[in-house]
């Protein structure tokens, strides 16, 4: 796991219980995308709309849980990114 994507998982966990529900991800990739890709924190490119952070989250949730642990995040943002 990269430290980038630990980062960005902290960031978008807005009520931080160590889980991403899909309204999170899409909430705080709208709300906080943009700075975080000012920060270098994700790519430009990374920052889509909701329908992106909804992909997003549906490509990352391998058990179907409809929520993301840190593990199954990473794996898919460092993949993505290029981080790992």
């Amino acid at each position: 796991m990269s430290d980038k994507a630990r980062i960005l998982f902290d960031a978008l966990d807005l009520d931080q219980d160590g889980t991403l529900t899909r309204a999170e991800v899409i909430a705080a990739l709208r709300a906080k995308g943009p700075t975080l890709a000012a920060q270098g924190v994700i790519p430009v490119w990374g920052v889509g709309d909701a329908e992106d952070s909804s992909a997003l989250f549906d490509e990352a949730d391998a058990n179907g849980d409809r929520v993301l642990s840190l593990e199954e995040f990473t794996a898919l943002v460092d993949r993505r990114f290029g981080w790992s």
